[in-house]
């Protein structure tokens, strides 16, 4: 398994340097919830942090889970796109409470639907990363971030990316450790507040949308080696 990854990796790097020199751009394709999109989500800062030969397609949607994205329609469409590169995140609104259009369990529905993604896109010749769910920005009184029913999907996906040989880029982990640095006063200039000025505890401000998505970037070109050579922002 681990040679067949290190095939697709030489070959994505020999796209990246006769592809875009054919005027080809590199595609990322992105799928999950708002914490992804271009809205209140990671999306815009991951774009910024590449170069024009890399394009990212951000086809993440609000209130979305890893059923319900694929029930409404949305995933193969964006497949149809034939991207390069799927990075896979949701969680958010797979928890309980969510309804029965958008609830999973993790380790069943869950995992089945996440797997499901992975093997499509590999079989439509792109490389799939999944990535785990932002932090929700809510804390102890001690600082630290409470640890809330995200969690078991936040473990599933990793179990499921060393089980499958796929490249993970564990946001979860980076976020929470930014978080409980930052504290409760700092993580709110990362967040977002509603019109009436209640604050945002899971969606992102401009702040954060820029900061997590040059995170997210910065993982991306470490686990995916022949986006290093596109990469704007510092390492």
């Amino acid at each position: 398994m681990a040679f067949n990854m290190r095939y697709r990796f030489i070959a994505l790097l020999l796209f990246a340097v006769l592809g875009t020199a054919a005027g080809k751009p590199i595609r990322i394709l992105l799928i999950g919830d708002s914490t992804v999109n271009d809205e209140g989500g990671w999306g815009p800062g991951l774009r910024a942090s590449f170069g024009p030969d890399v394009e990212i397609v951000n086809r993440a949607q609000n209130g979305r889970s890893s059923k319900s994205f694929r029930d409404e329609g949305r995933w193969k469409p964006a497949l149809a796109l034939k991207p390069d590169y799927v990075l896979i995140q949701f969680g958010h609104n797979d928890q309980p409470g969510k309804g029965p259009e958008r609830e999973t369990d993790p380790p069943t529905t869950y995992r089945e639907n996440m797997s499901r993604y992975v093997d499509e896109a590999r079989a439509a010749g792109a490389i799939p990363i999944l990535v785990t769910s932002i932090v929700r920005r809510n804390f102890e009184p001690n600082g630290s971030i409470k640890r809330d029913r995200l969690v078991p999907y936040v473990e599933e996906v990793r179990r499921l990316a060393e089980e499958k040989n796929v490249p993970l880029i564990d946001l979860y982990s980076l976020t929470l450790a930014q978080a409980e640095k930052l504290g409760p006063n700092g993580s709110e200039e990362i967040g977002r507040k509603s019109p009436d000025g209640k604050l945002d505890t899971t969606h992102l401000g401009p702040k954060g949308q820029h900061e997590i998505g040059v995170m997210a970037a910065r993982e991306l070109a470490g686990v995916a080696p022949a986006l290093k050579l596109y990469l704007t922002t510092a390492p």
